[in-house]
């Protein structure tokens, strides 16, 4: 039961606020799906507060504000660049960009630091929400970049006992997940820490200031209270909120915007802004497409600027803090012995709603998007509104991006609606590598990525930065949708994604996975039915080694990246649910795509697919005998490490010039698996060839006996397996293991 103003102060007995951080990481899946059933409540009504009690509140909870080492776009005043247009009082981006970096050098500090803030109280409730907006005259990030630039800070204070009851720092836009923290300490002033040229803003409640914390560790609380990623099982402690990842052990490429074809700095209507203006060259790269491997020396954050209230900051100096800025003569403030670099002006923002709008034109970014033809492009924001035209400025509830935070506050306060469903589309991003245990050119494996990527919706015309290597967009619609994902040195990653109404988050990829290929690596695998006699509905993707890699729903054609080190099977579906597959080994030495121009499903298609993996595994098995094979490790390799006759695979024997071993008769356990392979390749083209010749008794008989065969290989695998070198050993199971699948399938099949 929620209780009304009066009573017992409007709100039910609050809990202690420990006891809500420990029960944060087992939450419910609630926060990413809604609240089941539930719609979600309207809030009510708020009303400004007076000048008085927004001042008093505004100095209260004024936040320090901690940037990058790197940062070159403060808080500032748009004022001093407030221009007229049809009457209206307007800031034009390049006078913003062009008359900051004047002054910046005139002056050599940052012009005019300033914080706007906005309290609002709600109808008939003790519940109160303190903004603190700050304007950059510019943004440069990894996923956009725009002139103008809006970030803001929401306290929800209860007036009867003075607490705070929630902190909202906002990230990049509504689609990414903000950083919030659930009864934080009344007695801490609350500290932003500033993302590097996007000035997203995360959250610094511990005791280590200028550092973001994700998880409690080491005795530190998290620095978030958002509830943990529901629906891919790896990530299912981690909160879900966009934090900091330059903080994190990640890195952001930053890209240099154009316009007009050319770098900003070069036009000249901006003769202040200079390539130095920008974010430092050893953070950026010129665009995704410029380089061929990911970036891995980009710079880690470091703190440098510290902004705080000026009416808190003393005006002597100390070396309290724990912070780089200590080092830069920071003064000490309020007595928290955290310091600050540079006071800022509070004012209030009804000074500047006057002005109507940010204006600038639009700046180019392309985003690459694989299709079978040609890459599509999408473009990104070029200006950010006014603070005032946005409905979180008169109802900063809507800001609250986490359902527990909500339903705690509507639990507490009737003011506050209901959770409602949110539909969030997540994966987890990875980077595709060589795996060092499969035979050489013939299969991968998936590894964490030190370098974020970024991930669009093609219904959301504005990208969304990846955090820890996770792809979070929220408030999607219900429907059919295209993600892709892109990263610096990496080649995109699309696929059609479907959001239910009432369902639980959709992840994307192959059980919430994505992964990326090196530019330098990739190899375009394109699927087109134009000239096929099938309707494709849906394609795979496997390697030997690191499974299903990619799957998504298709009309008509696809197209996806692979590593060149993979060895794969590609699955297609048609229009009736019938499978095909075929077999894809990359030539590394030839940089030409693959095409699949006509596909087939049925039982000709997938008894092919049967003979070519056997054909495959066969002359490798074959190459042993002969002393040829590159991972077979025999004499005529030259190459043993290890200086014991072995094989390269840790075992030893007697060999002869042709790999055959005298010691335990292994030639003929290889002998008999190689004469066993070369028998289902054999029946399987036999199946094929009576599958296309319409004869579908003789076809399911043939293959019979290749599924008896197949039994065969599988024993004789087992007595080679000791004299294989490991790697064949082991691709020779997967594949195997393939083989029989799909003659399983070939045999089930209704479609010849």
């Amino acid at each position: 039961m929620r209780r009304e103003r009066g009573g017992e102060r409007g709100r039910e007995p609050r809990v202690d606020r420990r006891a809500v951080l420990k029960g944060v990481a087992g939450a419910a899946s609630a926060s990413l799906s809604g609240c089941g059933a539930l719609e979600r409540e309207d809030d009510a009504g708020t009303t400004e507060a007076t000048d008085d009690r927004a001042r008093e509140l505004a100095e209260r909870f004024a936040p320090r504000i901690y940037f990058d080492a790197a940062e070159k776009w403060f808080p500032t005043d748009p004022r001093p660049y407030e221009s007229e247009r049809d009457g209206e009082a307007i800031v034009d981006g390049f006078d913003a960009l062009d008359g900051y970096h004047e002054r910046f050098d005139e002056d050599g500090e940052p012009p005019n630091p300033t914080v706007f803030y906005h309290v609002v109280e709600y109808d008939d409730s003790p519940l109160a929400a303190v903004q603190f907006w700050y304007y950059s005259a510019f943004d440069q990030f990894t996923t956009n970049f725009h002139w103008h630039d809006w970030e803001v800070l929401s306290v929800f204070v209860d007036t009867d006992d003075g607490e705070p009851r929630l902190y909202v720092a906002s990230s990049h836009s509504r689609s990414v997940p903000n950083n919030e923290f659930l009864d934080p300490d009344p007695e801490t002033t609350p500290r932003i820490l500033s993302e590097l040229g996007s000035h997203s803003s995360a959250l610094s409640v511990n005791e280590v200031p200028d550092r973001f914390q994700r998880i409690s560790t080491e005795g530190l609380l998290a620095d978030i209270t958002n509830t943990a990623i529901d629906g891919i099982e790896d990530l299912a402690e981690i909160p879900l909120a966009y934090g900091l990842p330059r903080d994190e052990g990640s890195r952001l490429p930053y890209v240099v915007p154009e316009y007009e074809g050319a770098p900003i700095y070069e036009h000249d209507r901006l003769p202040s802004v200079t390539r130095e203006s920008l974010i430092d060259e050893e953070l950026t790269v010129r665009s995704f497409d410029a380089i061929e491997s990911v970036p891995s020396s980009l710079p880690e954050r470091e703190t440098g600027l510290v902004f705080g209230h000026e009416e808190t900051a003393e005006t002597e100096g100390s070396e309290a803090g724990g912070t780089e800025a200590d080092e830069a003569g920071g003064t000490e403030n309020g007595g928290d012995g955290e310091t600050t670099d540079v006071a800022y002006e509070l004012v209030p923002i009804a000074e500047i709603e006057h002005i109507t709008d940010f204006t600038g034109p639009q700046l180019s970014f392309e985003f690459a998007i694989p299709e079978a033809v040609e890459d599509a492009m999408a473009g990104h924001i070029t200006t950010t509104g006014t603070p005032w035209s946005q409905p979180r400025f008169s109802n900063p509830a809507t800001d609250i991006t986490a359902a527990n935070h909500r339903q705690s506050l509507a639990g507490e306060y009737a003011a506050i609606g209901e959770a409602a469903p949110v539909h969030t589309v997540l994966a987890r991003v990875t980077d595709a590598v060589v795996d060092e245990e499969a035979p050489t050119n013939e299969g991968i494996s998936t590894t964490e990525s030190s370098v974020e990527s970024i991930a669009l919706l093609e219904s959301d015309p504005e990208a969304v930065p990846t955090f820890g290597g996770v792809a979070a967009v929220r408030d999607v619609a219900a429907g059919d949708h295209r993600l892709t994902v892109n990263g610096a040195g990496r080649t995109p990653h699309s696929e059609r994604v479907s959001v239910t109404e009432d369902g639980p988050a959709t992840t994307a990829g192959v059980d919430g996975e994505i992964p990326l290929v090196a530019r330098e690596h990739a190899r375009k695998l394109e699927v087109t039915d134009a000239e096929a006699d099938v309707d494709l509905s849906r394609v795979a993707v496997e390697d030997d080694f690191g499974g299903r890699i990619y799957e998504s729903a298709v009309e008509g054609s696809d197209a996806v990246y692979v590593h060149e080190g993979g060895a794969y099977t590609t699955e297609v579906r048609d229009s009736d649910d019938a499978v095909g597959a075929y077999r894809v080994n990359p030539d590394p030495g030839n940089e030409t795509g693959i095409r699949i121009d006509r596909p087939e499903t049925g039982k000709a298609s997938l008894a092919s697919f049967v003979a070519d993996i056997a054909e495959e595994t066969h002359e490798q098995v074959a190459a042993l005998e002969d002393g040829t094979s590159d991972d077979g490790g025999s004499e005529d390799d030259g190459d043993d490490a290890d200086g014991d006759g072995g094989d390269g695979s840790g075992r030893t024997g007697t060999t002869t010039g042709g790999g055959n071993t005298t010691s335990d008769g292994s030639s003929n356990a290889i002998t008999g698996l190689r004469r066993a392979l070369e028998a289902v390749a054999e029946s399987a083209r036999a199946a094929a060839e009576r599958a296309r010749a319409g004869e579908r008794g003789n076809a399911d008989r043939r293959l019979e006996t290749v599924i008896e065969r197949l039994g065969r290989v599988s024993d004789r695998l087992a007595a080679a397996e000791g004299d294989l070198p490991n790697p064949i050993a082991r691709a020779s199971e997967n594949r195997l293991d393939q083989a029989g699948r799909r003659a399983e399938q070939a045999r089930e099949s209704d479609a010849l």
